[in-house]
């Protein structure tokens, strides 16, 4: 995930803004109980993950499946996978097993949601087939889809399927600097039932909104390949946690690096503290050649 890459990552301020202040009329809405959480990587490419696979893996999704519990899947942002491929994801992978795909860019980029029905309606068609185990799918507007766009976003979200989750991620600062009401974007949301991604990234802090619009975390993270990608985790483990006790009802962490390669060891240290801090048992992924990665921070 090169998005938001900078140079000098250590200069940045890190710190997590504070709660929006409606997030805690969003969680008194949930049902309360323990949440569900999925935790994972962006890809499962071999040529990314270097190193995560043991010598001689032949199936790189197969293999994957079993040492995490989801996969935010950004392959369906680049290509229209046939329908004989999706179902062989689909039956490749366990129980509980879930993929959190990505709206195709034709949709999102090409058509920027305009009399996009059609495309719409086909990639939902061919997703539908990863059946109980399709998690969240996620709608990604690019940099220059700002709030000049807005009423044609609300058309959009205003006929998607309830049937199929949705979660929004926006990239313009306009939609968050106070220049643009957000109010109209916030109640619309939370009126469909559509979950607002947090993308947290060192050269975009402009999008760490803490704003949430249903009780489902959706957080898109992204490293700098420093020591502290560590201890920003600690810091989202104690927003996590505060927001557990709120009554959330998902948790979706999914982890990126600019060097992908150190995506699992991430993760495995935020899943190793999720268990301990809220009694989940997620698998922590086994790394083989973990010591050889700790020098790429």
């Amino acid at each position: 995930m090169k998005f938001g890459k900078i140079e000098n990552p250590e200069k940045v301020d890190f710190v997590l803004p504070p709660d929006h202040k409606d997030n805690k009329i969003v969680l008194e809405k949930s049902k309360k109980g323990r949440p569900e959480i999925f935790i994972g990587c962006a890809k499962w490419n071999k040529s990314d993950l270097k190193n995560f696979y043991p010598k001689g893996t032949k199936d790189e999704l197969a293999y994957y499946a079993t040492q995490f519990n989801s996969i935010e899947l950004n392959a369906t942002f680049y290509n229209n996978f046939p329908v004989d491929t999706i179902d062989s994801w689909h039956d490749k992978t366990p129980e509980g097993f879930r993929f959190f795909p990505k709206l195709h860019q034709g949709i999102s980029h090409w058509k920027r949601l305009k009399d996009a029905e059609d495309p719409t309606s086909v990639y939902l068609d061919h997703i539908s087939h990863l059946e109980e185990k399709l998690g969240m799918l996620f709608l990604q507007l690019p940099d220059n889809f700002g709030p000049k766009n807005w009423e044609v976003l609300r058309d959009y979200l205003e006929v998607w399927p309830s049937g199929f989750p949705l979660a929004l991620e926006l990239r313009h600062t306009g939609w968050y600097d106070g220049s643009w009401n957000s109010d109209s974007l916030y109640e619309h949301l939370e009126k469909k039932n559509i979950t607002h991604i947090i993308t947290d990234t060192a050269g975009r802090r402009d999008l760490l909104h803490m704003r949430l619009t249903t009780p489902t975390a959706f957080v898109r993270y992204n490293g700098a390949n420093v020591d502290s990608d560590y201890t920003r985790l600690d810091d989202w483990m104690d927003r996590l946690k505060k927001w557990v006790d709120a009554g959330i009802e998902n948790i979706y962490f999914f982890v990126h690096q600019n060097h992908e390669e150190a995506s699992p060891l991430l993760s495995a240290y935020l899943i190793e503290k999720v268990n301990k801090e809220f009694g989940t048992d997620i698998k922590i992924p086994h790394n083989p050649n973990a010591s050889k990665q700790i020098g790429l921070f």
